[in-house]
C-alpha cells in the first residue's frame, strides 16, 4: 500500500510539473505588424536601398517590457525603402532607422543628444511608421541603357541630397569630423536576373564599378556618367536582366560601424538582343 501511495504521489507531481512546462511553452507567437517606409524628405520618394545588411536597418526596442530592455532583432528594408515585420508583440516601442542618410540619432562626443528623430509608437494590430530623412545622394538612370555585344552601357546621374556645407553642419558636432566624409567614392552598376538587383542580389560576371579618389567626383555631380557592365563574359542574347545603379560617400552609418551604405536608383529591366 505504501508503494502504491508513493507511486501515486510521484505521478501527481510529474503531472503538475508537465502541466507547468506545457504552460511555459504555450505562449502565443507574436502576431502584430509594424510596417512603413523611409522617404526622402525633400522629394517624397521612397529611398531605394539594398535588401540586406548593407541596406536600411530597422531597430526596435520595447519600452514597456523593462527599464533596460535590449533592442529586438534588427531587420532591413526592402529594395524600395518599405519595411514590414509581422511577428511583433503588442506594446510600446522606440523605432529607429539607419542608412545612407543623415543619422536620425546624433550625439556629441560626451554623449549629449544633438538630435533624436526616432519614433515611439504603440504597436497593436497593423501599425504604420513613416520616416522622412535626408539622403546623402540621389542616383538615377538617364534614358534607357543600351546593349552592344552582350554588354550594357548606362548613363547614371548622381546628385547630392545634402550639400557639403549642410553635411558638415549636421555631422561635425558629433566629433572627429573628416573633410573626406562627403566624398563620393564609387559608382556601381549591379546586374542580375532578379528584380531585387543590388549588392546582395548581383551577378558578379556582369556587375561593375568605377572608383574615385578624393573629391574627384565633385566635377561629375549632376552630370550623366557612363558605366558599362563588366567585360569578358557577354550577357546571353534573348535574356531579360535587371540593372540598378548605386553610389556612396566616405561615411559609415551608424557612425563607427564600418558599413558605408549605397544610395540606389530604381531598378530597370533590360532586354539583351
Amino acid at each position: 500500500m505504501k508503494k502504491l501511495a508513493i507511486s501515486a504521489m510521484l505521478l501527481s507531481v510529474l503531472g503538475l510539473t508537465s502541466c507547468d512546462v506545457f504552460e511555459l511553452d504555450n505562449y502565443e507567437e507574436p502576431g502584430e505588424t509594424i510596417h512603413g517606409a523611409v522617404i526622402d524628405a525633400a522629394t517624397g520618394d521612397s529611398l531605394q536601398t539594398d535588401q540586406g545588411s548593407e541596406g536600411i536597418r530597422v531597430r526596435m526596442t520595447q519600452l514597456d517590457y523593462s527599464d533596460n530592455a535590449d533592442h529586438n532583432p534588427d531587420f532591413y528594408c526592402m529594395p524600395d525603402g518599405s519595411f514590414r515585420n509581422t511577428k511583433v508583440f503588442e506594446g510600446m516601442y522606440n523605432v529607429r532607422v539607419d542608412g545612407p542618410f543623415i543619422p536620425i540619432v546624433r550625439e556629441n562626443e560626451a554623449g549629449v543628444p544633438l538630435a533624436d528623430n526616432t519614433q515611439d509608437v504603440k504597436v497593436s494590430g497593423s501599425t504604420e511608421v513613416i520616416f522622412r530623412v535626408m539622403p546623402f545622394l540621389r542616383v538615377e538612370f538617364v534614358g534607357y541603357p543600351t546593349v552592344s555585344n552582350g554588354q550594357i552601357a548606362a548613363k547614371v546621374k548622381v546628385t547630392r541630397g545634402v550639400s557639403r556645407d549642410e553635411f558638415r553642419k549636421l555631422i561635425e558636432p558629433m566629433g572627429n569630423y573628416d573633410e573626406k566624409y562627403p566624398n563620393v567614392t564609387d559608382v556601381q552598376l549591379f546586374v542580375s536576373y532578379s528584380s531585387s538587383v543590388g549588392y546582395r542580389a548581383r551577378d558578379e560576371r556582369w556587375s561593375s564599378s568605377i572608383e574615385y579618389d578624393g573629391d574627384s567626383f565633385d566635377s561629375l555631380l549632376d552630370t550623366p556618367v557612363t558605366i558599362r557592365s563588366a567585360k569578358g563574359i557577354a550577357i546571353p542574347s534573348g535574356r531579360h536582366v535587371w540593372v540598378r545603379a548605386a553610389a556612396r560617400i566616405n561615411y559609415d552609418t551608424p557612425a563607427g560601424s564600418g558599413t558605408r551604405r549605397w544610395n540606389y536608383s530604381k531598378p530597370m529591366e533590360v532586354m539583351i538582343p
